[in-house]
């Protein structure tokens, strides 16, 4: 079993930035895809962005190009930069590995003046 554990989360105005971490245990990470979700109060879960073992990425509509997925095979760790955030993008982020289907904690991302 892969554990998640994710880092970076706040409260940051609209138009600013926020960088969330998730270090994974377990070997596989390399040659596995991770993701981040994200979850608003009443709203479903939904895909974010997505990071192949390749390094090819696949973004949800409402963050291209404002969000970028990275990753560091090294560190085990992979990353969400997020830039012009708005108030929707407030919401508890979670990281995912879709091999194994483990979910890290959460961090919570509150975008608000």
């Amino acid at each position: 079993q892969v554990q998640l554990v994710e880092s970076g989360g706040g409260l940051v105005q609209p138009g600013g930035s926020l960088r969330l971490s998730c270090v994974a245990s377990g070997s596989i990470f390399s040659i596995n895809a991770m993701a981040w979700y994200r979850q608003a109060p009443g709203k479903e879960r939904e895909l974010v962005a997505i990071i192949r073992s390749g390094g090819s990425t696949k973004y949800a509509d409402s963050v291209k190009g404002r969000f970028t997925i990275s990753r560091d095979n090294a560190k085990n760790t992979v990353y969400l930069q997020m830039n012009s955030l708005k108030p929707e993008d407030s919401a508890v982020y979670y990281c995912n590995s879709p091999y194994t289907g483990s979910w890290g904690q959460g961090t919570q991302v509150t975008v608000s003046s």
